[in-house]
């Protein structure tokens, strides 16, 4: 076996386990033909998401931030569901930060996070 595959299999051991960590399961990215989900475990999870410099919260405020700028309401719920469910944020730090996104993103996209905020914090 070549360095280049001990690599891969070691990007993707780390890419499972972090998302594991991220959203409370994982997936097998063999299970798909699709080059895509690959991506997301081996480089996204598996190097990007594991660096030792920033925490699991640190990044998934970052990509609040990010997601709540795109005003993409699913996203930001699974989010807030797993920052709830891994204890990094509690209900009223997430409605803070949602107002403090305001500010940021502005008024009309701050509403879609708040509405994922909410049902996030409504839960099931």
């Amino acid at each position: 076996m070549g360095t280049e595959s001990r690599e891969e299999g070691s990007a993707r051991q780390r890419g499972m386990e972090m998302m594991e960590a991220v959203y409370g399961f994982s997936v097998d990215p063999d299970t798909e033909e699709s080059d895509y989900l690959k991506q997301t475990v081996d480089h996204l999870f598996g190097e990007i998401w594991s660096q030792p410099e920033l925490t699991i919260r640190d990044r998934r405020l970052i990509t609040i931030g990010a997601i709540a700028a795109m005003g993409i309401g699913p996203l930001l719920e699974v989010q807030f569901k797993a920052a709830l469910d891994h204890d990094e944020l509690d209900k009223e730090q997430v409605r803070a930060l949602v107002v403090h996104l305001a500010h940021y993103v502005g008024w009309p996209l701050s509403t879609v996070a708040r509405d994922a905020a909410e049902k996030a914090i409504a839960g099931p």
